[in-house]
């Protein structure tokens, strides 16, 4: 009876706990995360280990996401150190990828038994961190070009490290994540006029001397996929005729020929978006954007009723990190944008990414909580 009593207890606490959540957030996390599953179930019995395997994770990844809503963010808002920690650590195991074997002509994870680890999706999540202690604590004085100029050496490690991997698209995001929270903090005219000018040379001179010949020919596909249809295009193609083969209800639960049948590459990840919108069509992908949409507010929400700029900086971070990787995956999968690897939030297959995603909106939940 005793246990009775206390197991009662803590289900009353747990409840509460989660009742002073955003509910309309946590909705909006539960549906993309059923997605997921919905999607991975579907592609066929080659996905089937795949769909045991993301419920472990999206089961961590809820206690990630609860755990941090209990933690108070004011610590980190409040104190430079832990941001600092938090950083330091996460270029450190970015460092560790280098010394692996490489995957799929990438070193960018780290294997420990059956799983493996991708750092650089939680180094995002840390930047992010920092970024929102560095400007907070700097808001007044940010027209000076030096917070510009740190700042930058604070995106150069742990973009330097990737790219050596090489990883592109997390060094993109990156950057992306970077200039968000610059602008958001507030930005000179003429430093942000010096900034486009080094980013568009650095852009020509990766284009000539940095980049791979594999994502030489990635950029070559996107502009024309029909020229090599067989190799370097057939992703893209076979992408959009998953995509158009929709129509507006999809073929069904199930029923996705290109990904059942395996003529959708990495169906589970990089084109998970194409496989969702061949089982359900243009309804299908009105529920999954509007379900991205709706986080993407309601973390918007939370940061304009917070009370202080770090709150405001992080929401700003975190909206950039989801709706960047939303944008870019279904540019991908619909041949708008060069095929970069970037997973769609909450939706494509794997640990790391929905790991740090889930932390980041148990942290907004945080903000929620204790305001």
């Amino acid at each position: 009876m005793a246990n009775l009593s206390n197991f009662s207890s803590f289900s009353r606490t747990a409840l509460k706990a989660v009742g002073r959540m955003d509910a309309p957030l946590l909705g909006a996390t539960l549906l993309l995360l059923a997605t997921s599953l919905i999607n991975l179930y579907g592609i066929g019995d080659h996905a089937r280990q795949l769909f045991d395997r993301q419920i472990i994770l999206i089961g961590i990844g809820l206690i990630a996401m609860i755990g941090f809503s209990f933690f108070n963010y004011r610590y980190l808002k409040n104190h430079s150190m832990p941001a600092t920690i938090i950083y330091l650590v996460m270029c450190g195991l970015l460092l560790l990828t280098l010394l692996n074997t490489s995957i799929r002509g990438s070193r960018a994870w780290i294997v420990f038994g059956g799983f493996t680890f991708e750092p650089s999706e939680l180094t995002k999540l840390a930047f992010i961190i920092l970024m929102a202690k560095y400007f907070s604590q700097r808001h007044i004085h940010i027209n000076e070009f030096r917070h510009v100029v740190i700042s930058g050496i604070y995106l150069a490690i742990p973009t330097s490290i990737i790219l050596l991997q090489p990883d592109l698209g997390s060094a993109i995001m990156l950057g992306l994540i970077w200039a968000g929270m610059l602008l958001t903090a507030g930005i000179n005219r003429r430093h942000l006029f010096l900034l486009v000018i080094i980013a568009v040379l650095i852009a020509y001179t990766g284009w000539a001397v940095a980049l791979k010949p594999y994502q030489q020919e990635r950029l070559a596909a996107f502009l024309d996929p029909y020229h090599d249809p067989t190799g370097v295009g057939y992703n893209i193609i076979q992408s959009k005729v998953a995509i158009g083969s929709g129509h507006w209800l999809g073929k069904g639960f199930g029923q996705g020929t290109q990904a059942r049948l395996g003529f959708l590459p990495e169906s589970q990840n990089d084109f998970a978006f194409a496989a969702w919108a061949e089982q359900f069509g243009l309804v299908g992908i009105a529920v999954l954007l509007g379900a991205v949409a709706l986080t993407l507010y309601r973390i918007s929400r939370i940061g304009e009723r917070s009370g202080n700029n770090f709150s405001k900086l992080f929401s700003v971070g975190i909206i950039i990190f989801i709706a960047s990787h939303a944008v870019i995956n279904a540019g991908v999968n619909t041949g708008l944008v060069p095929v970069t690897g970037i997973p769609f939030p909450l939706l494509s297959y794997g640990g790391s990414h929905l790991l740090s995603v889930m932390i980041g909106i148990g942290i907004m939940q945080s903000i929620k909580r204790y305001g």
